[in-house]
């Protein structure tokens, strides 16, 4: 008896992890931040947005160990947009203004050029906190995000 659960368990546990689905590993990625911008100042928060590049083991670290369990978390997710945008890639994007560029070109003019880079935006564009460049030891990196929310948000309350 004992064996034949044991078998069904073996037999189900590749069903069982389909039934799991892949793990997301990437934020959404950022497409229509004007659009974005609507939402942000209708809950009066601002947007983290990730500027990452593909095989950048610094950027999944990130994602993997702070960024996707904080979008994942609903308290977070009231305090903070978070988005990504790819500074190796030529994907359309809209701006917080309303005009087409890409994300290339939206890293470029914002000086995103290193790997994970996180900065803190309100809903007009202009930034809030000051950037988190490259990835940091662990036991501050989650400090340094809340941070920079933190005073994003003081700064977007402070205003009239």
């Amino acid at each position: 008896m004992r064996l034949l659960l044991i078998l069904s368990c073996v037999a189900l546990w590749p069903v069982w992890g389909q039934a799991q689905g892949k793990p997301t590993t990437t934020l959404s990625v950022a497409r229509n931040l004007a659009a974005e911008a609507r939402v942000m100042r209708e809950k009066r928060i601002p947007m983290l947005v990730l500027f990452a590049r593909k095989d950048c083991p610094w950027c999944e670290r990130a994602r993997r160990e702070f960024l996707l369990p904080m979008q994942k978390d609903p308290a977070t997710a009231a305090r903070v947009r978070m988005r990504q945008i790819n500074i190796d890639s030529d994907a359309p994007l809209t701006d917080f203004s309303g005009h087409h560029t890409t994300d290339r070109a939206f890293a470029t003019a914002h000086q995103a050029s290193l790997t994970p880079t996180l900065m803190f935006f309100g809903p007009n564009g202009e930034q809030l906190a000051a950037a988190i460049v490259g990835f940091q030891t662990a036991d501050f990196y989650g400090a340094s995000i809340d941070q920079g929310i933190d005073q994003s948000l003081a700064r977007l309350h402070s205003y009239r």
